[in-house]
């Protein structure tokens, strides 16, 4: 078998390793994934899947070949270029700590916020504004492909979709549910006209997130981990709503808050449809 790369001094090394960071991300218009859950998670979702890097003999590749996600590098299978590379060029080209033997150069997705709006029936939606920590951001991402919902769209301010940490932390879910950066000041005001509710989440509701009615397409408003939801976006929304808290804790954090919102959407619409 090729010995694939080696040199850490090699020019295509150091594009990998650039996109550890937002400009080279964007340079390229790509993005890394790393692990053998997450890269077979890109291929069965249809993910635009460049190139894979990988450590020969590694658990990471038998486990790629050897549980039924019927790709390997032998076979050369699944779409991409598949690139063996030294333990040190691992190391360079991935964010973790302890690198998992495989990783992969995933093209940027190009959704459009107005068709999905448009084929969603009773959407679902999550807009985020300037929620800055990526493990939120993508905890968010996962909850979200949890319920089943339309999209999650990025407003300005917040993480990175693309970093190593936010992809790392949705486990996979970013390649499940469509994830759109945007202006929320310009795609908030378009849902509403479309029919969509839009609820945020605010330490000033008067009503609690269990008295509001998630039937029709709905979308959620939550904020930044500090200052939460600006006033701007905020008189944008239909209504605010509060999640109780009969403990002694302050607030949750959002990416908590936000998960508690889609699953009481998820047992009113359980429940409605089995009263139908």
């Amino acid at each position: 078998m090729d010995e694939g790369i080696r040199s850490l001094n090699n020019e295509q090394v150091k594009q990998w390793a650039a996109l550890q960071t937002k400009k080279g991300r964007d340079k390229s218009g790509t993005f890394l994934i790393e692990g053998a859950h997450v890269v077979g998670e890109a291929f069965h979702s249809g993910a635009k899947v460049d190139t894979i890097l990988y450590i020969p003999g590694s658990p990471a590749v038998r486990e790629l070949g050897g549980s039924g996600l019927g790709f390997g590098p032998e076979q050369q299978s699944g779409g991409a270029r598949w690139v063996p590379v030294s333990d040190a060029v691992m190391a360079k080209v991935a964010d973790a700590q302890t690198p998992q033997g495989v990783a992969a150069v995933v093209k940027m997705p190009d959704y459009g916020f107005e068709p999905l709006l448009a084929a969603a029936q009773n959407g679902l939606f999550v807009a985020v504004d300037a929620v800055q920590d990526p493990g939120n951001l993508g905890t968010i991402i996962r909850s979200a492909d949890a319920v089943g919902a339309t999209a999650v769209l990025v407003g300005k301010g917040s993480a990175d979709v693309y970093n190593p940490k936010t992809v790392r932390s949705t486990m996979g879910s970013l390649f499940h549910v469509p994830v759109v950066p945007c202006n929320l000041a310009d795609v908030l005001p378009i849902a509403r006209s479309s029919g969509v509710k839009v609820i945020a989440a605010s330490l000033g509701a008067t009503h609690t997130c269990f008295d509001a009615d998630y039937a029709g397409a709905v979308c959620f408003l939550v904020g930044n981990e500090g200052a939460g939801v600006s006033a701007e976006l905020l008189a944008m929304a239909d209504e605010t709503v509060i999640i109780p808290i009969p403990g002694r804790a302050e607030s949750l954090n959002v990416a908590m808050a936000a998960t508690v919102l889609l699953y009481e959407t998820v047992r009113q619409r359980l429940v409605y449809n089995t009263k139908k």
